[in-house]
This record gives structure tokens, sequence and C-alpha cells, in this order.
């Protein structure tokens, strides 16, 4: 057997399996567990920070789970050169999630609507999405820019951007802090957190599986009922909603941000490799190859699948879509890496988007229940560019690019005053530290000359995140 293949004995149903409807159902309700409260995150961080509607918010949801489900079935039934025929599971990214933010305030500290927010917002990811469905015909060249120090670098900054937004709220969320500061962070709401936070590190450290697998979603459901009793959830809202969500396209309009278009150009650059690393994890644990004519096939497919998923997700006024990471862990521990489970996955994930009332009851979550999870979840992905920072040789060279730009990237953030004699438009380009630290790295990688031991070989894992 190859060194690069996962021992099939290990699967229950290996790729091109097609299990009885039952079991089938079974293994998709496995999957739904993990990758549910992911799928609907950034849509309700996002219409949080924003300040949307209960309406608004609802459909933001809704759409999540609908375009999710058929971007999963695009990368599972494989059109073509679309998709990468892999058990592989598309859900909103939370690497766009603070850029989306940042275009929100922008649009609504100019006098913008809801309306002409999420158009801004929809516009700048759909321009942009070509970035990724261009590099996937260019792999083997991308592996060698984008290293795994820059893709660490590009993440942890990710992490670290997204915990004033989990910390905002903690303390009861952006539209509290600006309308009543008096009642943020009040003794309830701190509480609230604190609960929800310990019940997910008490199921995150649980020796079954399955605990902590569910670690999220138990702690938010924690969290919803201590709240409901303390009257912070307001179901007659609810009752407004109507039926169903019909998914129309550019529901919201359409109109580009232009300063953040090149930040989010970045941030499809950096998914495009992590959605790479994904790919392979998910062909290497389903028993297939990860190198040759058929893997990179596969990983062309499934980075080009991507970035038409997030073209069709801001048609569908969604956000961008990428491979979910927590899908390799329930391929290893159910041996189910059947992409014909995909399909039900893909149909469960449609019919939970058509209905309101399951984006409704997400939307009402109280803030400081949201932030109590989302601090962890945040924190663990400034914690995941960290990992992948040291998976790669730190060398004097190594230590120069992350030290410039983490500052770089920090910088604009803690004195934005540096750019203040900048243009207008580099103002908005560079106040990110995602889109300065990143391309900062991205330029230093390039320019600064490695040492022997790094120079970059045609390996197959070599450069993967």
């Amino acid at each position: 057997m190859s060194q690069n293949q996962q021992p099939q004995s290990e699967l229950i149903f290996k790729l091109e399996d097609n299990p009885s409807p039952g079991k089938a159902f079974f293994a998709s309700l496995q999957h739904m567990m993990a990758i549910f409260i992911g799928i609907v995150t950034p849509a309700i961080v996002i219409s949080g920070a924003l300040g949307f509607g209960m309406e608004v918010s609802s459909y933001l949801i809704s759409m999540s789970l609908f375009v999710s489900g058929i971007a999963t079935f695009i990368q599972c039934r494989k059109f073509g050169p679309v998709g990468s025929g892999l058990l592989s599971i598309q859900g909103t990214s939370f690497t766009f999630l603070s850029l989306c933010i940042s275009i929100g305030f922008a649009v609504k500290g100019a006098g913008g609507t809801e309306k002409e927010i999420l158009a801004a917002i929809f516009g700048t990811c759909l321009i942009a999405s070509p970035v990724e469905m261009i590099f996937s015909r260019f792999i083997p060249l991308l592996k060698k820019i984008i290293t795994p120090l820059v893709s660490g670098i590009v993440v942890t900054l990710i992490g670290m951007s997204l915990i004033k937004v989990g910390l905002t709220d903690v303390g009861g969320g952006a539209w509290l802090l600006a309308n009543k500061p008096e009642l943020f962070a009040n003794p309830q709401n701190l509480i609230l957190a604190g609960i929800v936070l310990i019940t997910v590190i008490v199921f995150n450290r649980s020796k079954n599986k399955w605990l902590r697998m569910g670690a999220i979603v138990f702690g938010l459901i924690v969290g919803y009922v201590v709240a409901a009793f303390l009257g912070q959830v307001n179901f007659a809202k609810i009752s407004t909603l109507s039926i169903l969500a019909l998914p129309i396209p550019f529901k919201f309009g359409l109109a580009v941000s232009w300063p953040h278009v090149i930040p989010m150009a970045l941030l499809y650059l950096v998914t495009t490799v992590e959605s790479m690393g994904d790919l392979t994890a998910t062909s290497m644990i389903s028993g297939e190859p990860v190198e040759g004519e058929v893997y990179l096939k596969r990983i062309s497919g499934g980075i080009l699948g991507d970035g038409l998923n997030s073209a069709l997700a801001a048609i569908f006024n969604s956000f961008p879509n990428t491979t979910f990471s927590q899908n390799n862990g329930v391929i290893q521990m159910t041996g189910v890496a059947s992409r014909y489970v995909g399909y039900w996955i893909s149909g469960l994930l449609v019919l939970f988007g058509i209905f309101p009332i399951v984006g409704g009851l997400f939307s009402i979550i109280p803030n400081a229940v949201l932030g109590g999870a989302t601090i962890i979840m945040f924190g663990t992905v400034a914690a995941s560019g960290i990992r992948i920072i040291a998976s790669s040789i730190i060398d004097r060279r190594g230590v120069i690019i992350m030290a410039i730009s983490f500052a770089m990237g920090m910088g604009v953030v803690f004195v934005p005053e540096i750019l203040q004699h900048f243009p207008p438009f580099f103002q908005g380009v560079l106040s990110s530290a995602i889109t300065t630290g990143g391309l900062t790295a991205i330029f230093l990688n390039i320019v600064l000359p490695r040492s022997y031991r790094e120079q970059p070989v045609d390996e197959p894992m070599k450069d993967m995140v």
C-alpha cells in the first residue's frame, strides 16, 4: 500500500460506495452536527455586528444553509472540471468575516441602508471570486508563493482581528455598545457568555468523541436555554417570518466597495491555499492518492469549485464558501467517505435553508450567548495560524517576515492615523490588518533570499496548509 493512502480497512464506506438510504441518512446527520453551527455563525456574527433586523438576519442564515447545500452537491457530484468528486463539504468561510464587517461599517458610516450594505458586501465578494478560479489552474506555482509561513501569518491575523468581534458580543453586541453603553458588559451578559464558554470547554475535553464534536452546539444550547429563562430570548419575533425563504438572485441589489476589492482578492488567495490542504487531507483519509494526475485534477477541480461556489453564494445573498476542515475529522471518526452521503447532506442543508424558522431560531440568539462560543472559535482561528507557521522552518528569515508582517498588520489597527495622508482608496485597502500584514508577508517571502534548506522542492505535500 502506498504511504500516501489511508488504510482502506478503516473505511466503512469508500469514496464510490453507495450506502442504503437509511445508512446514508444517519451518516449525513453526523456530518450535520459538525458543520451546522460553522455554516450559520458567519451570517449571525455579521448581522449582529452591523445591527441587521430580524427578517434580514434570518434570511441571511437561510441562504447560508441553502448555498452550502448546492455548493456541497457540486463538489461531491463533480461537473466536468468543477468539483473534487470527494466527500467535501462546503460552508460559509470565517476567513472573510472580518473584511465583510469592515465593508459593512464603511457603507453604514456613509449613511447606507441594510440593503446597500449587503449589496456592497456581495458585489465585492463576487467581483473578487475569479481569483480562486484562476489560481486553480496554477497549483504548483501557487504553492511556491503562498507558503505555510505566509498563509499562517494571514490566518493568525484573521483570528486576532475577529477576537474583537467575539469580545464585543460577550458584552452584549455592537448595537448595545453604540446605543446603550451603560448596559454593555453588564453582569448578566458576562455570566451568560461564561456559562457558554465553560460548557464548550467541558464538552471539548470529554473523552467521548461525539461529545467533543458537538461541543459548540451543546454550549449554544445550554446558553440559549439559560437566556430564555432570563427573558433574553424573544420567540414572538419568529411568528412574523414567512413560511418559505425563496432564494432570489441579487435580492439586495449589487454594488462594489472598490477599496476592499484588493483585500478581498487576497483572502480568496489564502482560501485557495487552505482548500488545497483540506482537499489533500480529505483525499488521504478517503483512501485516495495524494500525488499524481488524479490527485492534481481533484485539487484543481475542488478549488475551481470553491471559486464558482463563492460566486454563486454572492449571487444568492450569502457569504464566500470554502471547504470545511471539520469534515475530515468526521470522516476519520465514522469511516464514511462516500461522496453519495454528500448528496444527502446537500439535500438536508437545502431543506433547512428554505424554511425561515431555522434561521429565525438562530437569529434571536442573544449576543452574549453567541460571544461565549465565538470567542473560543475565533481564538482557535488564530491558534490554527500559529500551528501552520510552526509547520515551516522558522530561521532568521522567517522571524523577520513574521515580525514585520505582524507589526505592519496590527500597527494599522492600533494606530490608524498612520494612514491619514494616504489617498482615501489606499486608506481603505491598507486599514485592514489582514491585507497589510498579508501583503507584507507575500512581498517579503518573494524578495528575501532563502537559505539552502528552505529552497522549495516539488513534493506534493511540501507547502500544503
